[in-house]
């Protein structure tokens, strides 16, 4: 089973990604907010990739920019109802730490945003993944990094990087995007005020 692939990115399309690895060509499925984040045309790449193979459809890889995506894809398709397509749709609209984010909030209308997702199956999702970690690492629910009181951190970017990361979010995206908001919002900025900014950076 193929679970990371590096190499050169040879052809982008609208649904997947050929990437070049020491001269063989892999045809490896992604949604749209993967494929826009990938380097240019003939740069090194690192994908995290799902295999899944069918007698149907014989071996299909899926890939990720992150480990978080790949395990919130198999636990979205773990589902009844969710598949690899209905998967990817929904991670396009919400990465892994903004799903946490909706499921503890019981939003289905933002799971909803998902193409070919519709209010029953959205309502079934926010369900069943309501609580569970989406991450490799310790999940807090949006609710609890909001309201819960935070320990002593030496700055309120501190803070939200350290609850953005617990939500799932790699740590290098994490400051970054902390950073970005913190310039925008002024050093009077609350902690509350920059994760709440950062999620909706990521989103982008």
């Amino acid at each position: 089973m193929i679970g990371r692939l590096r190499g050169l990115v040879a052809e982008v399309g609208e649904e997947e990604l050929l990437i070049d690895v020491a001269g063989v060509g892999y045809v490896v499925r992604c949604g749209s907010r993967t494929l826009s984040h990938l380097p240019a045309i003939g740069e090194d790449c690192v994908i995290h990739v799902e295999t899944q193979w069918s007698e149907a459809a014989g071996m299909k890889l899926y890939g990720f920019l992150g480990r978080d995506e790949r395990k919130a894809f198999l636990m979205l398709q773990a589902i009844q109802g969710v598949g690899p397509k209905a998967a990817l749709s929904v991670l396009d609209v919400l990465p892994p730490a903004e799903l946490a984010a909706a499921c503890a909030r019981e939003d289905k209308a933002a799971v909803g945003r998902a193409n070919g997702v519709g209010p029953k199956l959205a309502q079934r999702i926010v369900t069943e993944l309501k609580g569970k970690p989406l991450s490799d690492g310790p999940v807090a629910t949006f609710h609890a990094q909001i309201h819960a009181p935070a320990p002593p951190a030496p700055s309120a970017t501190g803070e939200a990087v350290a609850a953005l990361m617990s939500l799932g979010v790699a740590e290098v995206n994490a400051r970054r995007v902390v950073e970005q908001s913190a310039l925008r919002l002024g050093d009077d900025a609350t902690v509350q005020a920059l994760i709440k900014a950062g999620l909706q950076e990521l989103g982008r």
